[in-house]
Protein backbone atom coordinates (compact mmCIF):
# COMPACT_ATOMS: atom_id res chain seq x y z
CA UNK A 1 0.00 0.00 0.00
CA UNK A 2 1.06 3.29 -1.03
CA UNK A 3 0.49 6.80 0.85
CA UNK A 4 0.29 10.15 -0.90
CA UNK A 5 -0.68 13.35 0.80
CA UNK A 6 -2.77 15.83 -1.72
CA UNK A 7 -1.75 19.40 -1.86
CA UNK A 8 -1.71 23.15 -3.31
CA UNK A 9 1.21 24.28 -4.12
CA UNK A 10 -0.13 27.79 -3.73
CA UNK A 11 -0.60 27.36 -0.11
CA UNK A 12 2.28 28.06 1.71
CA UNK A 13 1.49 25.99 4.78
CA UNK A 14 1.29 22.94 2.71
CA UNK A 15 -1.77 21.77 4.17
CA UNK A 16 -2.80 18.09 3.37
CA UNK A 17 -6.11 18.25 1.36
CA UNK A 18 -6.95 14.70 1.34
CA UNK A 19 -4.92 11.44 0.82
CA UNK A 20 -4.40 9.12 -1.93
CA UNK A 21 -4.46 5.47 -1.02
CA UNK A 22 -2.80 2.73 -3.78
CA UNK A 23 -3.02 -0.92 -3.10
CA UNK A 24 -0.32 -2.32 -5.55
CA UNK A 25 -1.61 -5.48 -6.50
CA UNK A 26 -5.04 -4.83 -7.65
CA UNK A 27 -4.10 -1.55 -8.70
CA UNK A 28 -6.83 0.52 -7.10
CA UNK A 29 -7.24 3.91 -6.10
CA UNK A 30 -8.87 5.83 -2.70
CA UNK A 31 -8.85 8.88 -1.78
CA UNK A 32 -9.96 9.95 1.67
CA UNK A 33 -10.94 13.59 2.26
CA UNK A 34 -10.90 15.24 6.22
CA UNK A 35 -13.77 15.58 7.99
CA UNK A 36 -13.66 19.38 8.09
CA UNK A 37 -12.84 19.52 4.08
CA UNK A 38 -13.45 23.12 2.71
CA UNK A 39 -15.18 22.08 -1.09
CA UNK A 40 -13.67 25.48 -2.01
CA UNK A 41 -9.78 23.77 -1.71
CA UNK A 42 -10.83 20.58 -2.25
CA UNK A 43 -9.54 19.75 -6.18
CA UNK A 44 -12.86 20.29 -8.32
CA UNK A 45 -14.29 16.45 -9.10
CA UNK A 46 -13.63 15.61 -5.16
CA UNK A 47 -15.00 18.88 -4.18
CA UNK A 48 -17.94 17.53 -5.89
CA UNK A 49 -18.15 14.19 -4.49
CA UNK A 50 -17.65 15.87 -1.38
CA UNK A 51 -20.48 18.38 -1.64
CA UNK A 52 -22.72 14.94 -1.67
CA UNK A 53 -21.23 13.96 1.99
CA UNK A 54 -18.73 11.95 0.78
CA UNK A 55 -15.68 11.61 2.48
CA UNK A 56 -14.37 8.38 1.87
CA UNK A 57 -13.92 8.61 -2.35
CA UNK A 58 -14.41 5.17 -3.52
CA UNK A 59 -12.76 3.50 -6.23
CA UNK A 60 -14.34 4.71 -9.50
CA UNK A 61 -13.93 8.65 -8.68
CA UNK A 62 -10.06 8.10 -7.55
CA UNK A 63 -9.41 6.41 -10.41
CA UNK A 64 -11.03 9.40 -12.54
CA UNK A 65 -9.28 12.15 -10.65
CA UNK A 66 -5.60 10.34 -11.11
CA UNK A 67 -6.64 9.65 -14.32
CA UNK A 68 -7.04 13.69 -15.03
CA UNK A 69 -3.30 13.74 -14.20
CA UNK A 70 -1.73 11.57 -16.23
CA UNK A 71 -1.28 11.02 -20.09
CA UNK A 72 -4.55 9.52 -21.53
CA UNK A 73 -4.59 5.84 -22.25
CA UNK A 74 -5.92 6.55 -26.04
CA UNK A 75 -2.84 9.17 -26.53
CA UNK A 76 -1.53 9.18 -29.90
CA UNK A 77 2.34 7.90 -30.10
CA UNK A 78 1.31 6.67 -26.52
CA UNK A 79 3.91 4.04 -27.47
CA UNK A 80 6.67 6.29 -28.06
CA UNK A 81 5.83 8.25 -24.60
CA UNK A 82 5.89 5.30 -22.62
CA UNK A 83 9.28 4.39 -23.99
CA UNK A 84 10.77 7.53 -23.55
CA UNK A 85 10.10 7.43 -19.71
CA UNK A 86 11.20 3.87 -19.52
CA UNK A 87 7.91 2.01 -18.83
CA UNK A 88 6.97 -1.13 -20.74
CA UNK A 89 3.51 -0.54 -20.26
CA UNK A 90 0.49 2.13 -19.22
CA UNK A 91 0.68 2.09 -15.38
CA UNK A 92 -1.31 4.92 -14.03
CA UNK A 93 0.41 5.02 -10.65
CA UNK A 94 4.11 5.01 -12.56
CA UNK A 95 2.97 8.07 -14.67
CA UNK A 96 1.13 9.44 -11.76
CA UNK A 97 4.54 9.58 -9.44
CA UNK A 98 6.53 10.50 -12.18
CA UNK A 99 5.46 13.54 -12.13
CA UNK A 100 4.26 13.97 -8.21
CA UNK A 101 0.55 13.96 -9.57
CA UNK A 102 0.89 17.32 -11.49
CA UNK A 103 -0.96 18.84 -14.29
CA UNK A 104 -1.07 21.82 -16.48
CA UNK A 105 -4.96 22.74 -15.11
CA UNK A 106 -4.00 23.55 -11.50
CA UNK A 107 -1.57 23.27 -8.55
CA UNK A 108 -2.34 19.98 -6.68
CA UNK A 109 0.68 17.69 -6.72
CA UNK A 110 0.97 14.46 -4.16
CA UNK A 111 3.75 13.69 -1.68
CA UNK A 112 4.63 10.39 0.01
CA UNK A 113 3.61 9.91 3.58
CA UNK A 114 3.94 7.02 5.90
CA UNK A 115 1.42 4.82 6.78
CA UNK A 116 2.54 5.29 10.63
CA UNK A 117 2.28 9.58 10.19
CA UNK A 118 -1.58 9.53 8.55
CA UNK A 119 -3.84 11.53 10.61
CA UNK A 120 -6.44 10.21 13.20
CA UNK A 121 -9.26 10.70 11.38
CA UNK A 122 -8.17 7.78 8.42
CA UNK A 123 -7.00 5.99 11.64
CA UNK A 124 -10.90 6.20 13.08
CA UNK A 125 -12.38 5.77 9.49
CA UNK A 126 -10.14 2.41 9.05
CA UNK A 127 -12.33 0.93 12.28
CA UNK A 128 -15.38 0.70 10.09
CA UNK A 129 -13.31 -0.97 7.23
CA UNK A 130 -15.17 -4.33 6.66
CA UNK A 131 -13.25 -7.75 7.36
CA UNK A 132 -15.60 -10.40 6.12
CA UNK A 133 -18.89 -11.11 4.21
CA UNK A 134 -20.62 -14.16 4.75
CA UNK A 135 -24.13 -14.97 2.45
CA UNK A 136 -26.81 -16.36 3.72
CA UNK A 137 -30.29 -17.40 2.53
CA UNK A 138 -32.73 -15.22 0.42
CA UNK A 139 -30.47 -12.19 -0.29
CA UNK A 140 -29.35 -11.35 3.30
CA UNK A 141 -25.72 -11.45 4.36
CA UNK A 142 -23.59 -10.95 7.42
CA UNK A 143 -20.53 -8.63 7.69
CA UNK A 144 -18.13 -8.01 9.89
CA UNK A 145 -16.11 -5.08 10.70
CA UNK A 146 -13.19 -3.94 11.61
CA UNK A 147 -14.28 -2.92 15.24
CA UNK A 148 -15.39 -6.83 15.22
CA UNK A 149 -18.91 -5.07 15.04
CA UNK A 150 -21.56 -7.45 12.98
CA UNK A 151 -24.36 -6.66 11.14
CA UNK A 152 -27.10 -8.57 8.85
CA UNK A 153 -28.52 -7.29 5.75
CA UNK A 154 -30.85 -8.00 2.85
CA UNK A 155 -29.57 -7.06 -0.03
CA UNK A 156 -33.39 -5.63 -1.57
CA UNK A 157 -33.38 -3.15 1.15
CA UNK A 158 -30.37 -1.64 0.26
CA UNK A 159 -30.51 -1.73 -3.06
CA UNK A 160 -34.24 -0.86 -3.44
CA UNK A 161 -35.00 0.21 -7.09
CA UNK A 162 -31.59 -0.16 -8.72
CA UNK A 163 -31.99 -2.09 -11.32
CA UNK A 164 -28.16 -2.85 -11.74
CA UNK A 165 -28.54 -5.18 -9.13
CA UNK A 166 -31.14 -7.21 -10.29
CA UNK A 167 -28.99 -10.25 -12.14
CA UNK A 168 -27.41 -10.37 -8.59
CA UNK A 169 -30.86 -10.61 -6.79
CA UNK A 170 -32.16 -12.81 -9.29
CA UNK A 171 -29.24 -15.23 -9.30
CA UNK A 172 -27.72 -17.13 -6.03
CA UNK A 173 -25.00 -18.20 -7.25
CA UNK A 174 -24.00 -14.38 -8.46
CA UNK A 175 -25.22 -13.75 -5.18
CA UNK A 176 -22.97 -15.64 -2.88
CA UNK A 177 -20.19 -14.50 -5.33
CA UNK A 178 -19.55 -11.31 -3.37
CA UNK A 179 -15.98 -10.07 -2.36
CA UNK A 180 -14.93 -7.80 0.19
CA UNK A 181 -13.36 -4.62 -1.79
CA UNK A 182 -9.89 -3.70 -1.78
CA UNK A 183 -8.97 -2.36 1.89
CA UNK A 184 -12.25 -3.30 3.27
CA UNK A 185 -14.08 -0.10 1.52
CA UNK A 186 -17.36 -2.11 0.75
CA UNK A 187 -18.45 -5.08 -0.90
CA UNK A 188 -18.57 -6.26 -4.47
CA UNK A 189 -20.43 -8.48 -7.27
CA UNK A 190 -17.25 -7.91 -9.80
CA UNK A 191 -15.13 -4.96 -10.36
CA UNK A 192 -18.07 -1.79 -10.10
CA UNK A 193 -21.03 -3.23 -8.87
CA UNK A 194 -20.44 -1.95 -5.22
CA UNK A 195 -21.68 -1.14 -1.97
CA UNK A 196 -19.70 1.34 0.33
CA UNK A 197 -18.31 0.38 3.86
CA UNK A 198 -19.84 4.06 5.07
CA UNK A 199 -23.44 2.89 3.80
CA UNK A 200 -23.15 -0.64 5.13
CA UNK A 201 -21.87 0.47 8.92
CA UNK A 202 -24.63 3.12 9.15
CA UNK A 203 -26.94 0.76 8.26
CA UNK A 204 -28.11 -2.61 8.82
CA UNK A 205 -29.39 -5.36 11.77
CA UNK A 206 -27.18 -5.23 14.63
CA UNK A 207 -26.15 -8.61 15.43
CA UNK A 208 -25.31 -9.31 19.46
CA UNK A 209 -22.39 -10.95 18.75
CA UNK A 210 -18.44 -9.92 17.45
CA UNK A 211 -17.11 -11.60 14.86
CA UNK A 212 -14.72 -13.37 17.14
CA UNK A 213 -16.98 -14.98 19.06
CA UNK A 214 -18.96 -16.38 15.58
CA UNK A 215 -15.05 -17.28 13.84
CA UNK A 216 -14.71 -19.61 17.51
CA UNK A 217 -18.09 -20.74 17.16
CA UNK A 218 -17.54 -22.22 13.33
CA UNK A 219 -14.31 -24.06 14.64
CA UNK A 220 -15.99 -25.26 17.79
CA UNK A 221 -18.96 -26.58 15.13
CA UNK A 222 -16.76 -28.17 12.32
CA UNK A 223 -14.96 -30.83 11.67
CA UNK A 224 -12.91 -31.97 8.47
CA UNK A 225 -13.20 -36.01 7.57
CA UNK A 226 -9.42 -36.95 9.29
CA UNK A 227 -11.28 -35.21 13.03
CA UNK A 228 -14.78 -36.96 11.72
CA UNK A 229 -13.46 -40.20 11.61
CA UNK A 230 -11.58 -39.74 14.75
CA UNK A 231 -14.67 -38.94 16.42
CA UNK A 232 -16.37 -42.12 15.30
CA UNK A 233 -13.46 -44.57 15.40
CA UNK A 234 -13.31 -45.41 11.59
CA UNK A 235 -11.58 -44.83 8.86
CA UNK A 236 -11.74 -42.03 6.40
CA UNK A 237 -12.75 -44.22 3.57
CA UNK A 238 -15.78 -45.13 6.13
CA UNK A 239 -16.97 -41.38 6.23
CA UNK A 240 -16.74 -41.09 2.59
CA UNK A 241 -19.18 -43.84 2.23
CA UNK A 242 -21.72 -42.71 5.11
CA UNK A 243 -21.88 -39.38 2.81
CA UNK A 244 -22.37 -41.36 -0.55
CA UNK A 245 -25.29 -43.06 1.69
CA UNK A 246 -26.37 -39.62 2.41
CA UNK A 247 -26.36 -40.43 6.16
CA UNK A 248 -23.41 -37.98 6.70
CA UNK A 249 -23.58 -34.56 5.22
CA UNK A 250 -20.69 -31.79 4.32
CA UNK A 251 -21.63 -28.21 4.82
CA UNK A 252 -18.36 -27.43 2.64
CA UNK A 253 -16.07 -29.52 0.18
CA UNK A 254 -13.51 -29.44 -2.41
CA UNK A 255 -11.31 -31.39 -4.18
CA UNK A 256 -9.37 -32.89 -1.14
CA UNK A 257 -11.19 -31.95 2.08
CA UNK A 258 -14.79 -31.79 3.31
CA UNK A 259 -16.14 -30.24 6.36
CA UNK A 260 -18.49 -31.52 8.87
CA UNK A 261 -21.15 -29.83 11.65
CA UNK A 262 -19.51 -31.30 15.29
CA UNK A 263 -22.94 -32.29 16.31
CA UNK A 264 -24.08 -34.38 13.29
CA UNK A 265 -20.94 -36.32 13.86
CA UNK A 266 -21.44 -36.96 17.19
CA UNK A 267 -24.96 -38.36 16.94
CA UNK A 268 -23.48 -40.83 14.73
CA UNK A 269 -22.25 -41.98 17.94
CA UNK A 270 -26.11 -42.85 19.12
CA UNK A 271 -26.90 -45.06 16.00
Amino acid sequence: MKIFAIRNEEDENRKDLGYLIYYEKPRRFYIELPDDADPWETPLILSSCLKRGEKTIGAYWSKVWVQQRIIPSDRQNLGRILKDNGLDSYDEFKLLTMTDGRCSQDYYYITAVSEKNLPDFIKKRSKKKIKNVFPLEKNTFLISFQDDSVKKYSLQDLVGTDRRFAPVLNNGDIFRSVKVETGGYGICWGENLCISREKLYTVGKKIPLTWSEIQSFVSNSTLDSAQAAAELECSKQNIDDLVKRGKLHSVKEGQRYRLFMKSEVEERRWK
